[in-house]
């Protein structure tokens, strides 16, 4: 999905009531320095009843996170409506168009990935992942997902643990949030 320097995002949904998103703390500048190591990239939003996560610029990703959850109160918590909502305004908005990010949104029905070209993915999957290390997480997450029994949360820290050992761009400061 994106090529976002700095972070990787992993969501799993494991039924209803395991839903988990999570990412590392790593904020690159430029190809060569880390310009931090715990930021959080992670959020429960919306009345607790929504998890959201982002990979990309860190203010272009406030910024979205805040205009999602207005979307999210305009739509009356509708997590679909929202996101294609954010996502038109996002791609025809001249001051937005130029936002580098991309998020995971997750409530307890659905998880989706929205993008600054206006498009909202909802995965085949019960699980994503996104940003510079997103691959080794989405590989990582596919194989326990299906492999194993663990929970939600233990896949997600697993997933985002193998990627920092493979992405220079992505460290083992993980947070998450959980539905």
């Amino acid at each position: 999905m994106g090529q976002f320097h700095g972070t990787t995002i992993c969501a799993v949904r494991r039924g209803p009531d395991d839903v988990v998103i999570g990412g590392d703390g790593q904020v690159t500048m430029g190809e060569t320095a880390i310009m931090k190591n715990g930021a959080k990239k992670v959020r429960k939003i919306y009345k607790g009843q929504v998890v959201s996560g982002f990979a990309g610029s860190v203010a272009d990703a406030f910024a979205l996170t805040e205009k999602f959850e207005q979307k999210m109160e305009e739509h009356a918590g509708n997590l679909k409506r929202a996101a294609v909502d954010l996502a038109q305004m996002w791609r025809s908005d001249r001051g937005m168009r130029n936002l580098e990010a991309l998020m995971i949104v997750a409530n307890k029905e659905d998880i989706l990935v929205i993008s600054g070209t206006g498009e909202v993915i909802e995965p085949d999957e019960d699980f994503v992942a996104i940003g510079s290390g997103g691959n080794f997480a989405y590989a990582a997450a596919n194989a326990l997902y299906n492999n194993t029994d663990l929970d939600a949360e233990t896949i997600v820290r697993k997933s985002l643990k193998i990627a920092s050992s493979i992405c220079v761009y992505t460290n083992d400061h993980i947070s998450v949030e959980k539905l």
